[in-house]
C-alpha cells in the first residue's frame, strides 16, 4: 500500500511552497507573535489537508499560485480552529508538543488564533476568486456549528446515528470538502467537475472522524488521550450509539439508563466503554468506514485513471489504517 509519506514526496516542492506562503503570511512586527508562530509551525503533522488541495489541483489542470494560496488559506483557518479548540478544551499538548495556551496563556492563544484567521483571509484574497472566499466562509461556519451541535447534544446525551453523522459532516468533513473544492476550482475546474471529488472528500472526512472516535475505546499512548475521554466530555460516538441500540442484549436497557447520568463516574465510563466493545460497536464503526471507502472509490472511478486518483484512494486506506 502506497503510504502517505510517498504521496507527500510526490508533491514535495509544491508542499514546500505552500508552507513557505504560510510562514511569510504569519510574519509580523511583533517579536512575541513571531516566536510563537515559529514554534507552532515547526511541527506540521501529516498535513493531509494541504495534500488534498494540491492533489485536487493536479487532477484538474495543475498547481498554480491560486491553488497554493487557497491551500494556505485553508490550512491557516484549520490551525486557527485547533488553537482555539485547545483553549476551550484546556489542552496542554498537541502532536506531542505543548499548546500555545499552556506555554503562554488563554488570552495570548486566542489572539494568536485570531491572527491565523486574518492570515487565512489574506491568502484567500490573493486567489482573486470570490468562490474561494465563499468556501472558506462556509467552512468556518460549519466547523463552529458542528462543535456547537456536539456540545448541545452532550448536555442531554440524546444522539442518534443520523445526528452523529450530521455533526461530523460539519465539524470534520466540511474541512476535507473545502480542500478539494478550493484545489479544483483554483486550478480551473468547474463546480460540477469537482462534485464527485467533493463527495469523496466528505466521505473521507467522516471516516477520519469515525476512526478518531474509535481511539477512545482503547488505551494507546500514541493517540495521547485516555480511554473514555469522549464520554468524560459528554460525547457519545458511533461505537456506543450502535451498542445502545442493541435491544437484543440483556445489558442494553441498563446501559441506556447509565449513559444519561449527569455525572458519570470513572467506573461508569469503564462499563460503557467495555459494553460498547462487547456489543460490537467498534466492529460496526469499522464496517461503516469500509462502506464509506467503497462508495468513495466508486466516485473516483468517474475520473480517468491517474496517479492522483490512485493517491486519493490510498489516502482513504491510510485514514482507516492509521493508529494515531
Amino acid at each position: 500500500m502506497q503510504k502517505l509519506e510517498h504521496i507527500r514526496e510526490s508533491i514535495k516542492p509544491e508542499l514546500a511552497q505552500l508552507n513557505a506562503i504560510i510562514a511569510r503570511t504569519l510574519q509580523s512586527e511583533s517579536a512575541l507573535t513571531n516566536t510563537i508562530v515559529s514554534e507552532y509551525l515547526s511541527t506540521k503533522g501529516k498535513q493531509i489537508r494541504p495534500v488534498l488541495v494540491l492533489l485536487s489541483g493536479k487532477l484538474f489542470g495543475g498547481i498554480n499560485e491560486k491553488v497554493l494560496h487557497g491551500g494556505a488559506a485553508i490550512e491557516l483557518l484549520h490551525n486557527a480552529s485547533l488553537i482555539h479548540d485547545d483553549v476551550i478544551d484546556q489542552s496542554t499538548s498537541r502532536r506531542g508538543n505543548a499548546t500555545i495556551n499552556s506555554v503562554w496563556n488563554n488570552h495570548v492563544a486566542v489572539l494568536v488564533g485570531d491572527f491565523f484567521v486574518s492570515g487565512a483571509l489574506s491568502c484567500a484574497v490573493r486567489t482573486d476568486d470570490v468562490r474561494v472566499l465563499q468556501i472558506l466562509s462556509d467552512m468556518g461556519a460549519d466547523l463552529a456549528l458542528g462543535e456547537i451541535d456536539q456540545i448541545d447534544n452532550a448536555r442531554n446525551r440524546e444522539i442518534t446515528e443520523e445526528v452523529y453523522f450530521n455533526i461530523i459532516r460539519r465539524k470534520t468533513a466540511s474541512l476535507f470538502t473545502s480542500c478539494v473544492m478550493v484545489g479544483g476550482i483554483s486550478a480551473g475546474a468547474s463546480v460540477e467537475e469537482v462534485e464527485n471529488l467533493r463527495r469523496y472528500a466528505e466521505l473521507l472526512g467522516m471516516c477520519f472522524q469515525i476512526k478518531d472516535d474509535t481511539f477512545d475505546y482503547f488505551s494507546n499512548p500514541e493517540v495521547g488521550k485516555p480511554t473514555g475521554n469522549d464520554l468524560r466530555e459528554g460525547k457519545i460516538t458511533l461505537p456506543l450509539i450502535y451498542a445502545l441500540g442493541r435491544k437484543d442484549l440483556a445489558e442494553c436497557e441498563q446501559m441506556n439508563q447509565l449513559v444519561h447520568n449527569p455525572e458519570l463516574s470513572e467506573e461508569d465510563i469503564t462499563r460503557l466503554v467495555n459494553y460498547a466493545k462487547a456489543a460490537g460497536g467498534v466492529d460496526y464503526a469499522f464496517e461503516k468506514m469500509q462502506a464509506l471507502r467503497q462508495e468513495a472509490e466508486q466516485l473516483l472511478d468517474a475520473y480517468p485513471a491517474s496517479a492522483m486518483v490512485d493517491a486519493f484512494k490510498q489516502i482513504f486506506n491510510y485514514v482507516i489504517a492509521r493508529n494515531k
